[in-house]
């Protein structure tokens, strides 16, 4: 049986090559997955394993509140400098330097910031030129180290890419206004191919310690032992020496840490990846079902003789498996090597996005081997089990019938009922996900996950149901307008509701998903813009060029000399500790209602301007949860450790879309003495005589200095805080794209084996007169058919998925995306279309007497 397998699938080299596509995709899609993130890890590991390679310990500031809220980390306080001069003088030091670490963004000769548009970091180091050089891991390529207040040096990509040599000018924007410096070198990151988008800066410290508003302070002492003193007793030698705000690592400890930091995100990307590639299997696993169950069917004959013969059941079983296995160790192999070609192409869809990461050379891990290859052969036996075991009732006596069929199985009449219990067992596992409180976060994916998965198994079992009568009224224009050919196709659709079904489903699932993120996004979107509408009462809104970077408060002050300026208010967001647990901080100033129409609930407009050094408003929910009233102490902890000793003065309604503010706001004069560095998150303005050219004009024109601010009107402000939704709906429908592609070798697949299928029929109308056009276009209405089969099942799911989603989140509105929709089905019209183009040509070639004799 084996040679018999293995011959009949040599003999069907073009159904199994179009069975394999779907794996060899998904397969690609995980391969590629490992592939880049590794990579990506490896490079950040590069970097801070150079950074650290010739420190043997290091003191940096420590946050008193550890990592924020969404888990990224804290700016750490700066050490005092003074430091530096206690620890020279420990015995085990042989060396100590200190260093400033910021971020400071290159403008070109355009006036424009040269940076990603994915906020690629801008990073900014200072150096000692005439000092020892162990604790640099940046490398000269051209030029000299910058010694004096207005020299600089940069990183060799950007001045490749932006044609900047020694000797030439550039701008530098760090606390206040563009300010230019001279090139005398150029950079690069040692033992590192790439830094992605990153830009770095280079200055003497002295200058550093003066642009980033960091005199008689550092961000880090790197120290290097003495002969015969360990890394572990160089930092107990120093911990003592230590204030709370400060905390000591060997280099090999640190350079852990810091690529530990980047982990989360980069575990983040893996899993986000990941789930894309499992999709695609997942839809490839109906396609495989589908094709398999196609074959078996049309090999009835075949099956009956080798019964016939003397092969049992389980011989006929394991036979149609081990055709399902070869194809699916091959489809892994062939997908394993093509995710290497995807990692590339992966890397280049996020640059394309503006998330240009560092790289170094492609790391290809045993890890991404064993489990590509275990999952595509998996998932290629789960979906070979039922076609498998329906190649087992075929009955010996179908060899010598005409026309013989598989019979159904006792279970089938069941089937609607079966998939009707699995679709409520399914929705019951999320709601339990969604509203069920108490779960790990682990319980809660899985149960969400899994009654996902069994929510497209239920409505694909119930799909053959719905097929018919669905059919019928997407067929009608076909059949109306399309003459015979249309009517005919119609008729096909129907004919075979459970193969229709099993291929419509494959592209239901890509269908749902676009849906659900499409309906989830323009509700965001919706309530955002209401947000924005009811509590914008200024006239323009200052922010970064890309929306979500802070600006300086300079920028703020520059709008102040503005005439006919009325009101500038500025808001300034951190991080703190209470209640627990960590909140979010924002500050403002006293004008503050003059350009935020609030909903007060305790308080008034005034209450802003009341505020003062220990004065603060909540929002009417944190306040609930909380447990707060007017008169209310909160203790908010800073990351330098400092304790604020606030109390509530008002608590506001927002509306549904949110606010500009944090959990807990408080005054800018108070948050500005208490965190290092203040920034501006947005500033609102108002200007006598509204919005106007002339006063559009002299904004910019306030704001020439500052190349990484922005004025806009408040439908600018709208559309630009939007474009993060926009951008991230965009990616998720590249991804989503090539389980939608999968779906459609379903589609191809699924008609290529029908015009096998058909050929006699094929023939008969050729030969009483239907034109090879007439039976391209019957080919290409069946596909049309099934694809707006695949949107009529996937669109409702989408958007009821959507609404559990939304009600689990505390959705703020549910808006369904009408004009998406439709762009929706337009697509799954095209779609069927390219799909029919290879099945439609090779029905329009079959010759008429080859096909009449076709059995």
């Amino acid at each position: 049986m084996i040679s018999v397998a293995l011959k009949g699938l040599l003999g069907r080299k073009l159904r199994a090559l179009l069975t394999a596509i779907s794996i060899i995709l998904g397969v690609a899609m995980i391969s590629g997955t490992f592939v880049l993130t590794d990579t990506i890890k490896a490079a950040f590991g590069t970097v801070f394993n150079q950074v650290y390679k010739n420190t043997d310990a290091v003191i940096t500031g420590k946050s008193a509140i550890g990592t924020s809220a969404n888990g990224n980390t804290i700016t750490p306080p700066s050490l005092p400098e003074s430091l530096l001069q206690k620890v020279r003088g420990l015995p085990g030091v042989a060396l100590a330097e200190g260093g400033i670490a910021d971020e400071a963004k290159l403008v070109g000769r355009n006036n424009k910031v040269l940076t990603s548009a994915g906020g690629a970091p801008s990073l900014a180091f200072s150096v000692n030129p005439k000092g020892d050089q162990r604790f640099n891991p940046l490398v000269l390529t051209t030029g000299r180290w910058p010694q004096a207040r207005h020299e600089i040096a940069i990183d060799s990509k950007t001045a490749n890419t932006k044609h900047f040599k020694i000797g030439d000018t550039i701008g530098v924007l760090t606390r206040g206004p563009v300010e230019k410096f001279r090139v005398v070198g150029t950079v690069r990151f040692g033992g590192l191919s790439s830094l992605g988008g990153a830009t770095i800066a280079i200055f003497d410290l002295p200058t550093a310690q003066q642009i980033f508003n960091k005199v008689g302070k550092l961000d880090s002492i790197g120290l290097s032992s003495k002969q015969n003193v360990t890394p572990e007793q160089l930092v107990a030698e120093v911990k003592p020496l230590l204030p709370a705000t400060a905390q000591v690592r060997t280099g090999a400890q640190e350079a852990k840490q810091q690529a530990k930091d980047t982990n989360g995100f980069l575990k983040f990307l893996e899993y986000f990846l990941l789930a894309f590639g499992f999709i695609a299997l997942f839809v490839g696993s109906f396609v495989i079902a589908n094709t398999l169950g196609i074959t078996i069917a049309q090999r009835m004959r075949e099956l009956a003789t080798l019964r016939t013969l003397g092969a049992t059941r389980r011989q006929v079983y394991w036979s149609v498996v081990l055709e399902a296995f070869v194809i699916g160790v091959i489809a892994s192999v062939i997908g394993l090597f093509l995710g290497l070609a995807l990692a590339k192409l992966l890397n280049a869809l996020f640059v394309s996005f503006g998330i240009d990461l560092p790289q170094v050379g492609t790391v290809f891990k045993e890890r991404t081997v064993v489990v590509a290859l275990l999952v595509g052969v998996i998932v290629t036996l789960i979906a070979a089990i039922r076609p498998a075991l329906r190649a087992t009732r075929v009955e010996p006596i179908a060899a010598v019938r005409e026309g013989a069929i598989l019979r159904r199985s006792r279970l089938s009449r069941f089937g609607p009922y079966i998939a009707i219990v699995v679709i409520l067992a399914a929705v019951g596992l999320m709601l339990v996900g969604l509203f069920v409180g108490g779960l790990s976060t682990t319980t809660r994916l899985l149960s969400l996950g899994v009654g996902a998965l069994a929510v497209f198994i239920g409505v694909a079992m119930l799909a053959p149901t719905l097929v018919p009568p669905i059919a019928r009224v997407l067929g009608w224009p076909a059949a109306q307008w399309g003459g015979a050919p249309g009517r005919l196709a119609r008729g096909n659709s129907i004919r075979n509701p459970s193969r229709t079904a099993s291929t419509a489903s494959a592209l239901m699932i890509g269908v749902t998903l676009v849906t659900l993120v499409a309906v989830i996004a323009a509700g965001l979107k919706a309530t955002f813009s209401d947000s924005v509408n009811k509590l914008f009462t200024a006239d323009y809104a200052l922010t970064s060029q890309n929306g979500f970077t802070p600006t300086s408060i300079a920028s703020e002050q520059a709008l102040n000399r503005v005439s006919g300026v009325d009101v500038v208010s500025g808001v300034r967001a951190g991080e703190a500790e209470a209640f627990g647990g960590k909140v979010s901080i924002t500050a403002v100033e006293p004008n503050v209602s003059k350009v935020i129409d609030l909903k007060w609930t305790e308080g008034s407009p005034a209450t802003p301007g009341q505020l003062g050094q220990d004065g603060a408003f909540v929002a009417k929910a944190f306040a609930k949860d909380n447990t707060l009233h007017v008169g209310s102490p909160i203790n908010l902890t800073t990351p330098t450790g400092a304790v604020l000793r606030m109390k509530l003065r008002g608590i506001f309604d927002p509306p549904k879309g949110g606010s500009p503010f944090g959990d807990v706001t408080i005054s800018t004069t108070r948050f500005d003495r208490e965190y290092a560095n203040p920034q501006d998150l947005f500033s609102f303005v108002k200007v006598k005589g509204g919005v106007t050219d002339a006063n559009t004009a002299r904004l910019k024109q306030a704001l020439a200095r500052f190349p990484d601010a922005k004025i806009q009107t408040k439908s600018q402000f709208i559309k630009l805080e939007e474009g993060g939704i926009t951008f991230l709906l965009k990616l998720l429908y590249v991804l989503l794209s090539l389980s939608i592609l999968i779906s459609l070798f379903g589609i191809v697949n699924t008609l290529v084996l029908t015009v096998f299928e058909r050929t006699r029929e094929i023939g008969m109308l050729r030969a009483v007169g239907m034109t090879r056009r007439q039976v391209r276009n019957m080919i290409r209405h069946e596909s049309i058919i099934t694809a707006l089969l695949g949107a009529a099942l996937g669109i409702p799911v989408g958007v009821v998925l959507a609404l559990m989603v939304g009600k689990a989140i505390d959705y703020p509105a549910f808006t369904i995306p009408w004009f998406t929709l439709i762009v929706f089905v337009v697509a799954a019209v095209i779609a069927g279309l390219i799909a029919a183009i290879f099945p439609a040509r090779r029905a329009g070639r079959l010759n008429v007497l080859e096909a009449l004799q076709y059995e």
